[in-house]
């Protein structure tokens, strides 16, 4: 009894199989018949598409199993046979043109594309009856490398209707499926899931589901669609911004992450910037960078954060909101990307903008980046790189911002970066120096007293030209100052050496202008002047003279003059 029980139900499943086959092969035939009908190009592309998403939702369905009730596909198996006439028929009648008029085939093609769609639900919820059951075989075989259009699109297609109408564990299987290959050749499937009609709202759809798989993977497959920038305007219109910031407050670790990525690239148009604030997306993003438990999330929070602040108004919004105090405590974390990221933040706010430039240093944030920038600190290389151009940026623009920039160990660092080679910094504390050596007098004689010249003179040989002139530049403004001169001229070698660098003869690279703009300022200092005037290397000012060479003339002319006065005080005195 309980045999043949059995043996009626495997023929009722193999007798559904074969139907479903047959009105697979209907479909297919169809579609390839609609590629050669001309006339009414714009119905029968809504066909096609909807015939298309009925062949994936039935193909899905052909590798399920059910040892339930089949009744219900049947008699939709039934239905959607009768469409398929009809719409067969019509097709023939439109590649032959043998229709009784415009206006009545136009409707028809209306009431079939409307059938279709109907179908194409009801399949759907004859899947979430519970009644069919997957099978192992749940995915179509990945498209092939350089595999054609046609077969990229029937395997989106396939993916859709399984995320449409599959069980959870049949959606994160497609889902997964599609950031597989999204992941492996963006361009070309983008471009065809991005084509086909209700793909991205169902993907936007699925960031309000509660299971976390699948609302992170359909999150992560959003994200990559984001950074293609033609098609961001269709995520926004599909309503992108709200469920993401949702998903921010209450998602998983890894939805979250994929959902402050698509916002970092959606807002890169500053008109979507309205759209976070409306949703409450600024007070959800502040309220993570407070919190700061995950770490990870910071970097690309801060990326969305910086896009906004170039709304005024936003940006007032969140300095009301103690965004300052609470990137500068970010700027003290030991992790990598939360420093730089917080960094990077706080100089854009500050950019062009003086109080908010005031209230970042009033709050702390000088300190907080030369604590940063200390070699004894734990930062990597990369997060002193950001600390020491965030200083530059805030400090530089004026002297009560340097003093205070001063009084934090500033010269020590930047020193002891100039004396270790090796150190991916170098240049830039080079860039500091000459920098800072523009502010003021003070800094100058603080830079002479610190030792800065004897390592400014060993950049005048360096193989880079932006180096060697930087270097020659800012030795060129420290010796200006009376103080930095005596200090200079110490070291016997340095006067030498500048002088042995405007050889005529030899192919000096540094910048023989600045080389006697520096000698220049020395002549002011009597023991400069000696040293210059007993050097063996003073014939190649001689020679740059006799070359006409302007300012190797006038020193040429101030040694001499000194030696003038020398005799005449030998003799005076004698």
């Amino acid at each position: 009894m309980k045999s043949n029980m059995f043996t009626s139900l495997e023929n009722q499943e193999l007798a559904g199989k074969s139907r479903i086959r047959q009105t697979i092969e209907f479909i297919s035939s169809l579609i390839s018949l609609s590629y050669s009908i001309k006339v009414f190009p714009v119905k029968w592309q809504s066909i096609r598409n909807k015939l298309e998403e009925l062949l994936s939702s039935l193909s899905a369905i052909e590798n399920c199993d059910s040892t339930e009730n089949y009744s219900p596909l049947f008699s939709s198996l039934q239905a959607i046979t009768v469409t398929l006439k009809n719409c067969h028929e019509l097709s023939r009648h439109c590649v032959e043109f043998s229709y009784s008029g415009k206006l009545l085939m136009q409707s028809d093609l209306d009431i079939v594309s409307t059938k279709l769609e109907n179908h194409i639900k009801g399949i759907s919820e004859i899947y979430s009856l519970g009644l069919l059951t997957q099978s192992y075989a749940i995915i179509v075989p990945k498209p092939s490398l350089g595999a054609s259009r046609d077969d990229i699109n029937f395997y989106i297609r396939d993916l859709l209707s399984r995320i449409k109408i599959g069980s959870s564990e049949m959606k994160k299987q497609a889902l997964i499926a599609l950031n597989e290959v999204i992941q492996e050749d963006d361009t070309r499937y983008v471009k065809v899931a991005i084509e086909i009609d209700g793909f991205v709202s169902l993907l936007v759809s699925f960031l309000d589901l509660q299971e976390d798989n699948l609302q992170e993977e359909a999150a992560k497959a959003l994200s990559v669609i984001a950074g293609f920038q033609s098609f961001r305007g269709g995520l926004i219109s599909a309503g992108i911004i709200a469920p993401l910031i949702r998903v921010l407050e209450c998602g998983n670790c890894l939805s979250k992450e994929y959902a402050s990525r698509c916002l970092m690239k959606v807002t890169e148009n500053s008109d979507n910037a309205w759209s976070i604030s409306a949703h409450g997306g600024v007070t959800v993003l502040l309220k993570i960078c407070t919190e700061a438990e995950d770490n990870f999330l910071v970097g690309s929070v801060c990326g969305v954060l910086k896009n906004l602040v170039g709304v005024e108004e936003i940006k007032r919004f969140m300095i009301e909101e103690g965004a300052i105090s609470v990137f500068i405590k970010l700027v003290r974390s030991k992790d990598e990307v939360t420093q730089i990221s917080s960094i990077d933040f706080l100089q854009t706010m500050a950019t062009g903008d003086e109080s908010t430039r005031q209230m970042i240093m009033k709050e702390g944030g000088v300190r907080a980046l030369a604590c940063v920038l200390d070699p004894k600190s734990s930062s990597s290389s990369k997060a002193r790189e950001m600390a020491l151009r965030g200083i530059v940026n805030l400090c530089f623009s004026s002297v009560n911002s340097v003093n205070i920039l001063l009084s934090h160990g500033f010269l020590d660092h930047i020193l002891y970066y100039l004396r270790h080679r090796d150190s991916s910094l170098q240049e830039l504390a080079l860039k500091a120096a000459f920098w800072l050596c523009g502010t003021s007098d003070e800094a100058k004689k603080l830079m002479g007293d610190a030792g800065f010249m004897a390592e400014l003179v060993k950049f005048l040989d360096s193989k880079s030209f932006e180096v060697r002139e930087m270097a020659a530049e800012t030795l060129s403004s420290m010796v200006i100052v009376p103080r930095n001169q005596k200090r200079f001229v110490q070291n016997d070698q340095n006067v030498g050496l500048l002088l042995q660098m405007l050889d005529p003869e030899q192919a000096n690279f540094v910048n023989k202008k600045l080389l006697l703009s520096i000698l220049m300022s020395l002549t002011s200092c009597n023991c400069a002047r000696k040293k210059i005037a007993n050097s063996e290397y003073l014939i190649n000012i001689e020679k740059l003279a006799e070359a006409e060479v302007s300012d190797a003339k006038k020193i040429v002319r101030k040694l001499s003059s000194n030696r003038f006065k020398n005799i005449l005080n030998g003799i005076w005195h004698s």
